[in-house]
């Protein structure tokens, strides 16, 4: 053998060696789809180089084991969120769906809860700041896109009327999603007024930090919370509706609850083991200080999920509100890529004669989760869901109603990434009263939106379909 042929011999096996190793490691990743494992192993072997580099920079969930230690070590030190007293008596139907929602981060249904409903995105940055500058005690916000716009100017300079009289403020952002923020000399004032600033999941050397773990795995909550008394769940960032990093897609759509009650504590809660995972300041105090004020309210329960929880948690809540459904299910998602237990689930509703609408938005933002969308239409209409497209800006409202009792709103999208790789925040609750709003709310979006007609989809033509289907077969991997 001549060493030409020897060097030759020895990089193929080299090559081969290498392909077994990143096809085992997809195989025998815990946790994953094997539609997932699929698509990795045949991405894998048809395109090797380009297969196996991917792997190492997107294949695995991992956000680096500093991380998950800091994260565990604050969950340890932070008291468990539960409060027996205002642990809330839901119906009897609803006790394992609530149930589902504990098993994922200890926090019960809680009663005495009060919301209101805010009407568009100006209205909340306005209610926002109203709330900073009425502050007391401390003011806490996490974000995952604050842009230095109107909208994210004016909680940056009420923050720093409210350090300037001797609130505590901490304040939280993406480091990639909030990257313009954090780049701007706002932010720099804001540390020098004395508000306490942190980067979520800060990426360092992009070069050097796949090593470590993955950076596209993101901090992707909205939480705000103010003195123990007050918090906001929902859709929207901080920036305004005009959304001018992509504006050709604005307005952006959003929904936003502000609430009062036990449900505050929750979401603290969840704001603290971020805090802490990141910074060195116990907040363990905030949590420990007794509740007042209990008033009559409706049951509510914070759902926080992420890498770090197991990543079937977020699909868990979906299909068990779409399968608790017997009337009435109504969706909003800007994102829809399901694994396959949703598409069934959702396809099961009404096909048992649930009336089932899913709205999203007709122009999405990314080609890839619209091809990929679209590809699941057919065997939805042919079940019987009614799907909207709306035409008035990018729906990016994340809501779920069911029988006009129970309502799920909060960050997290119907894609995969919201499921694997994003940490999210949404709260369940059980109200007649504030479902009936919010499902008001998803009438206004309906009656702004076009019903997509079963000629319609049968239409596409056979390269549109076979674009829409390819695509979707790699959300696994994208």
């Amino acid at each position: 053998m001549t060493e030409a042929s020897f060097f030759t011999l020895m990089a193929f096996v080299l090559h081969i060696s290498a392909q077994i190793f990143f096809i085992s490691r997809a195989l025998l990743r815990p946790y994953r789809e094997p539609a997932s494992r699929l698509a990795w192993v045949v991405v894998i072997i048809v395109a090797p180089l380009v297969g196996m580099a991917a792997y190492v920079l997107v294949g695995e969930t991992n956000i680096g084991r500093k991380r998950i230690t800091r994260l565990r070590a604050a969950l340890h030190e932070l008291p468990p969120p539960t409060e027996d007293a205002c642990i809330a008596q839901v119906p009897e139907r609803y006790v394992p769906l609530f149930r589902a929602g504990q098993s994922i981060n200890g926090y019960p249904p809680v009663g005495g809860n009060r919301a209101t409903l805010l009407p568009d995105s100006e209205a909340t940055i306005t209610a926002m700041v109203a709330d900073i500058d009425a502050a007391s005690h401390h003011v806490h916000v996490l974000f995952y896109i604050w842009l230095p716009d109107t909208s994210g100017v004016r909680v940056v300079d009420a923050l720093k009327r409210a350090a300037a009289r001797g609130v505590i403020c901490r304040a939280k952002a993406d480091d990639i999603g909030s990257r313009a923020m954090i780049r701007s000399p706002h932010w720099r004032d804001m540390a020098a007024a004395g508000v306490r600033l942190s980067r979520a999941m800060p990426v360092g050397n992009p070069l050097l930090a796949p090593l470590w773990g993955r950076i596209d795995i993101r901090n992707h909550r909205k939480i705000v919370v103010i003195d123990n008394r007050i918090t906001y769940c929902g859709s929207q960032n901080c920036a305004d509706a005009a959304f001018e990093i992509k504006a050709r897609f604005a307005p952006w759509v959003d929904i936003m609850a502000r609430m009062e009650g036990p449900i505050v504590r929750q979401n603290q809660h969840l704001f603290a083991s971020d805090w802490m995972s990141h910074e060195d300041e116990d907040l363990s105090d905030l949590l420990r200080e007794p509740l007042t004020d209990i008033q009559p309210g409706f049951a509510a329960q914070v759902i926080g999920t992420g890498v770090t929880v197991r990543p079937s948690a977020m699909p868990e809540i979906f299909v068990a509100l779409m399968t608790e459904a017997r009337r009435e299910l109504v969706i909003t998602t800007p994102y829809y890529v399901p694994d396959e237990f949703i598409q069934a689930a959702l396809c099961a509703s009404a096909y048992r004669g649930v009336d089932t609408k899913f709205i999203v938005p007709q122009r999405n933002d990314s080609w890839i989760v619209a091809a990929a969308s679209h590809s699941y239409y057919a065997e939805l209409i042919e079940a019987g869901v009614q799907i909207y497209e709306y035409v008035g800006g990018l729906l990016h409202s994340k809501t779920m109603t069911v029988d006009d009792a129970v309502s799920l709103i909060g960050s997290a999208n119907i894609d995969r990434r919201s499921f694997e790789l994003n940490f999210e925040n949404n709260i369940l609750l059980y109200d007649p009263d504030f479902t009936a709003r919010i499902r008001e709310r998803q009438q206004h979006y309906i009656d702004a939106a076009v019903l997509i007609e079963p000629a319609s989809v049968a239409s596409w033509s056979r390269r549109h379909r076979l674009w829409n289907n390819t695509v979707a077969m790699f959300g696994p991997v994208l």
